[in-house]
């Protein structure tokens, strides 16, 4: 019987390891772009698609699914439209496969039966101005990489509120309450970071879920300073939540910082790109390799990530806005941040909410929490 020379076999081995080797860095990537690349405005992997059965006035039916139960307002997005859907209507005609809710408005294009659609946070398209009547200012703010679009919403206050959006977001999803915030009189600085549209892009063109991207809002904290704001609050959804805690930390201008907004905090980046890559259907073997990967493309990692989101060194009143239905960054975190700083942090508990939709599952009771933080920091 003939046999393989050991040195044959051995070259075989080592070209199967690396082979095997090379395809598990690749899908390492892959599974790390669910993070790493998602697109401002385009809809996270967790955010299943559903159908539009019918359409009819004032009302829609979609699959039946948990998403199309959440209660509360949502946009609701396609392939070239974009509306807005309130809560399920009772006594309409829901079947086994099928949920009807109020069609609020279609903002942009047309719903057809047969449509793929997802739900999002985003209620509003445009700017301030189209959008919801409001007086506004575009803004150029000078940044690390270039110059950063912003919205600016004067009013009469010298407390500012700087918005800065998260995951699969824009900065119109901010627009959300901002009417609210105007008609206390906060002015309001609406900030597009690197990656979004009319913003510099990333040199390696990859999200750094804040680690990077906290210069640019320390960017628009200077400017805010340099045009007339006496204190600032910042606030985060998703990993914009991750950049305000790094500005607070951070920032040369910090003192000026007077309080911290955090709607579904991204308080672990690992946990994060973990939940999207299996969300995309990366088996769980390969998981670590996702978040290796992740480490080595971005250089996330280390004692100053995890700094920004340790509870001791918080020094400003911290609202946080978050529920346990939020399968992209754990509720359990923020839960763990307010018991541990009980003196500076406020938890306002939202169930039935997706990541970065406390809002919209309940926006009378998010603004109420929201106006009883801001009125100490007026």
């Amino acid at each position: 019987m003939r046999t393989v020379k050991p040195t044959t076999a051995a070259l075989t081995t080592a070209l199967t390891m690396a082979v095997a080797g090379a395809a598990g860095i690749a899908a390492g990537r892959f599974a790390s772009d669910a993070a790493l690349k998602a697109a401002p405005g385009r809809p996270l992997p967790t955010e299943p698609r559903l159908t539009v059965h019918a359409t009819a006035a004032g009302q829609i039916a979609l699959t039946r699914a948990l998403a199309s139960r959440r209660p509360g307002v949502y946009g609701l997005a396609g392939h070239g439209s974009h509306a807005v859907v309130g809560p399920l209507l009772a006594g309409a005609a829901h079947t086994a496969d099928t949920v009807v809710r109020r069609l609020e408005r279609v903002t942009h294009g047309t719903l057809e039966p047969g449509d793929k659609v997802w739900f999002t946070p985003g209620l509003h398209l445009g700017d301030p101005g189209s959008a919801l009547g409001l007086a506004f200012t575009d803004v150029d703010i000078p940044g690390e990489l270039g110059t950063l679009p912003a919205w600016f919403v004067p009013a009469a206050r010298d407390t500012w509120v700087i918005t800065v959006h998260g995951l699969g977001t824009t900065r119109e999803h901010p627009m959300n309450f901002m009417e609210f915030l105007h008609s206390n009189q906060f002015p309001v600085l609406g900030l597009a970071y690197r990656g979004d549209a009319g913003a510099p892009r990333p040199p390696d063109g990859l999200n750094h879920l804040g680690e990077t991207e906290w210069r640019d809002l320390d960017a628009a904290i200077r400017f805010a300073v340099r045009h007339g704001a006496e204190r600032i609050v910042l606030h985060g959804w998703s990993t914009g939540a991750t950049m305000a805690l790094r500005a607070a930390e951070h920032s040369a201008l910090r003192e000026r910082i007077c309080g911290l907004v955090l709607d579904s905090p991204v308080l672990s980046w690992e946990t994060t790109l973990r939940a999207l890559a299996t969300a995309r259907r990366t088996p769980g073997a390969l998981l670590p390799l996702a978040v290796r990967a992740a480490q080595g493309r971005t250089g996330l990692g280390g004692d100053r990530v995890g700094s920004a989101t340790d509870p001791v060194r918080l020094k400003v009143p911290t609202l946080v806005l978050h529920g346990p239905d939020d399968t992209v960054a754990p509720w359990g975190l923020s839960r763990r941040l307010a018991d541990r700083r009980p003196d500076l942090v406020t938890l306002h508990t939202v169930h039935d909410a997706p990541h970065g939709a406390m809002w919209n599952a309940d926006p009378a009771g998010y603004e109420e929490a929201l106006r009883r933080f801001l009125t100490p920091l007026m």
